[in-house]
């Protein structure tokens, strides 16, 4: 079965559940941190092309701009998840999530938030924090005798990532809870007010 949303319902996925002061805070910095993050996937086109033409054109190998590239890939991809879930743009599991109303989908996406997104994010969080702290502690630097030092910089971005996560999936709860609850009160619109 296809899908057949219009250009706005694509743009607005979740338009049935109410903003909450809290999420429009929190959405608010994930966008504003998306927009600036966004720009690295430039970055990382021209670190490609760079080591595609320093590598068969000048047929030399720079070690430190491959490694540069996965680095900002992984900051980039890890900030890009916490858009994807103010913006409710992210993969679903679930096949039967069509077919369901607004008030069953709200209460599955509660569940899921609740008993296996932040968990998870907590335990990454927690783990991911000793593992920054000792690659700073150690001053580690990339095995490659050319690649980069300060390794604990693009193993932090696992914390700050994961820790975007967490704000977004806040965010996600309280206008979860607004659309079953009526409680956070939905944020006044331009209109409304």
């Amino acid at each position: 079965m296809a899908n057949s949303t219009t250009g706005a319902d694509a743009a607005a996925p979740d338009e049935g559940l109410p903003e909450t002061a809290i999420s429009r805070v929190f959405d608010g910095v994930i966008n504003a941190i998306g927009a600036v993050v966004s720009w690295l996937w430039l970055v990382i086109l021209i670190a490609i092309v760079g080591n595609v033409i320093w590598r068969y054109v000048l047929e030399n190998n720079l070690g430190q701009l491959e490694e540069l590239q996965w680095h900002l890939y992984s900051v980039a991809f890890l900030v890009g998840m916490s858009y994807c879930v103010v913006s409710d743009q992210h993969v679903r599991i679930d096949l039967l999530h069509g077919l369901f109303g607004r008030k069953t989908k709200a209460v599955i996406d509660l569940v899921g938030i609740l008993v296996f997104a932040l968990p998870f994010v907590f335990v990454i969080i927690r783990y991911g924090i000793p593992f920054a702290e000792q690659s700073f502690a150690i001053g580690e630097r990339s095995p490659n005798p050319s690649g980069l030092p300060h390794r604990w910089l693009v193993k932090s971005s696992l914390i700050v990532g994961f820790g975007l996560i967490a704000v977004a999936l806040v965010s996600r709860l309280t206008r979860l809870v607004a659309c079953l609850l009526g409680w956070p009160a939905p944020a006044q619109t331009a209109t409304q007010e």
